[in-house]
């Protein structure tokens, strides 16, 4: 299993695995990253933004995960934790805590604070999410385009 940022070459396989994880998840709905423009090129979308980025995990060649982070609230130091799946057939092997790992460790050199919005259908990322230190809040931070999300988390990296 490699970790690694995502490359040009990447953005359809990773589009892919999204929007099949939340189709299965049905939550292919408006208020979800179903809907998000960035999906058609994650690899420009991350890389046109200061200290952002987006990381793939790939297996034999095929791209099993991602997980990105980028700016959320320049006056508060805080990065925003986004698009974080892994594909079904890979779920169980512990890849969400690498993603997870690349993550973090990237944010820390350059936030104060990481938040993060998401679904308590998602039990299983709320359980890992907790485990990483995240507090759950009770209402969002800021306005989202993501208004399907119920769940939102702050973590201080520092």
């Amino acid at each position: 299993m490699i970790i690694r940022p995502i490359e040009a070459e990447d953005n359809e396989a990773i589009k892919r695995l999204i929007k099949t994880s939340l189709e299965d998840l049905e939550l292919n709905i408006p208020g979800t990253a179903y809907f998000d423009s960035s999906l058609n090129d994650l690899y420009s979308s991350y890389h046109s933004q200061q200290n952002a980025e987006y990381w793939v995990a790939v297996d034999d060649e095929t791209i099993v995960g991602g997980i990105g982070i980028a700016p959320f609230d320049e006056t508060t130091h805080t990065c925003e934790l986004q698009k974080l799946y892994v594909a079904e057939s890979a779920q169980g092997q512990g890849i969400s805590r690498l993603l997870m790992d690349a993550a973090l460790e990237f944010a820390s050199h350059y936030y104060k604070y990481c938040y993060l919005e998401t679904t308590d259908t998602l039990d299983v990322a709320c359980k890992l999410y907790y485990k990483y230190g995240f507090k759950l809040l009770e209402q969002p931070l800021n306005t989202t385009e993501h208004t399907a999300m119920n769940q939102w988390f702050l973590k201080k990296l520092h």
